[in-house]
C-alpha cells in the first residue's frame, strides 16, 4: 500500500496521470503501446478525454500511469488473500474478518475512483479523495492484524494523560495530511500559470503556512509523547521503538518539505514527501492501536 502511494504519487507529479487516457485499459489494450507507431493516426481524437484531445503520446508517463494500475490490482489480489486467511477469525474474533473484508471493498471503491479521475481529466478534488481513501485502507489494515496479534506490551506505570495526547496528535496529523492535499492542490494550480518552480511557493498563499504550521506542530506533539513513551514503557518494547522510528521519519519528511520549498519543487522529492508522510500517519495509528488495545498495566511488574 506504502509504495502504491508511492507509485500515486510519482504519477502526479511528473503529470502522468493521463498516461493511459481510458480505464480499465490502455489505449484499448491490455498492454500498453510502447511507441506512437502502434497508435492509430487520430488516437488524440479517438482516446479523447471528456471532449478534449489528449496530449502527445509520452512512454515514460504511460508506462508510470500503467505500473500505478497493475501495482493497484496486485493490492486487491494480496488483500483478497488476506480476507481468506481471516476466515478462521469468525470463530474468536470476526471483526478481524469483517474489517479485512471491508478493506477489500474499499480497495475495489479506490479502483473505481481511479476510474472517475481519468474520466474527468484529473479533477483534483477526486484525486485529494483518491489520496485519503489510501490512507484509510492503510489504518484498516494496520488495525486489522494488529487485532490479530495475541499479544500484551507491560506498561510500568499508569499515565492518565497518554491516550489523550495520542488523540490529540491524531487530530494534528489528520489536519496536517488534509492541509497538505490542498498544498499540492494548490500546487495544481500554481504550475499551469507559472513555468518557474522557484516562484510557485510565494504563489501558494496562507494554506502553505497553514500546512508548515501544522507540521511543526505534529512534530512538536510526537516529541512529547516520546517522553512519556520513555517514562511509562520499556525501552525495547514495540511502542517506544516505534516512536522513535516516528521521530526519525517526520524529521526526514520535514527535510523533504524543505527541499521542495527551496529547489523548485523537484518531482521526486514530491512523491517521497507524500510517501513520508503516509508511513507517518500509518505509524500513527499503530502506536494508537497499542496503546489502546495491547497495553496492560502490571503493579508487581519488576523494572
Amino acid at each position: 500500500m506504502f509504495f502504491l502511494i508511492f507509485v500515486g504519487g510519482l504519477v502526479r507529479s511528473t503529470g502522468s496521470g493521463m498516461g493511459c487516457p481510458d480505464w480499465p485499459k490502455c489505449f484499448g489494450n491490455w498492454i500498453p503501446p510502447t511507441d506512437i507507431s502502434e497508435l492509430p493516426a487520430d488516437y488524440k481524437t479517438q482516446f479523447a478525454v471528456a471532449g478534449k484531445e489528449i496530449a502527445d503520446f509520452n512512454i515514460f508517463k504511460t508506462w508510470t500511469e500503467y505500473l500505478n494500475r497493475l501495482v493497484g490490482v496486485l493490492i486487491g489480489i494480496f488483500i483478497f488473500i488476506t480476507v481468506l486467511f481471516a476466515i478462521p477469525y469468525l470463530k474468536s474474533d470476526k471483526k478481524v474478518f469483517w474489517l479485512s473484508f471491508l478493506a477489500f471493498i474499499l480497495v475495489g471503491l479506490q479502483g473505481w475512483i481511479g476510474a472517475k479521475v481519468v474520466a474527468t481529466d484529473l479533477a483534483t478534488w477526486l484525486i485529494t479523495i483518491h489520496m485519503l481513501l489510501a490512507l484509510v485502507i492503510v489504518g484498516l489494515l494496520i488495525y486489522t492484524i494488529t487485532r490479530s496479534q495475541d499479544f500484551v506490551i507491560e506498561q510500568l506505570q499508569p499515565d492518565s494523560y497518554l491516550k489523550q495526547l495520542i488523540v490529540l496528535s491524531l487530530i494534528v496529523s489528520l489536519v496536517q495530511t488534509i492541509s497538505g492535499t490542498q498544498v499540492r492542490e494548490a500546487v495544481d494550480q500554481v504550475a499551469m500559470r507559472i513555468d518557474n518552480r522557484f516562484l510557485w511557493t510565494d504563489q501558494l498563499g496562507s494554506i502553505f503556512l497553514w500546512h508548515r504550521s501544522w507540521s511543526i506542530l505534529n512534530l512538536g506533539v510526537s516529541f512529547f509523547l516520546m517522553i512519556r513513551y520513555k517514562k511509562v514503557f520499556h525501552q525495547h518494547s514495540i511502542i517506544y521503538k516505534s516512536g522513535l522510528a516516528l521521530i526519525l521519519l517526520m524529521s526526514t519528511q520535514a527535510l523533504t518539505g524543505a527541499i521542495l520549498v527551496n529547489f523548485g519543487f523537484p518531482g521526486q522529492f514530491q512523491s517521497l514527501h507524500l510517501t513520508l508522510g503516509s508511513l507517518t500517519a500509518g505509524l500513527q495509528i499503530f502506536i494508537a492501536i497499542l496503546v489502546f488495545t495491547k497495553t496492560k498495566f502490571l503493579k508487581n511488574t519488576n523494572v
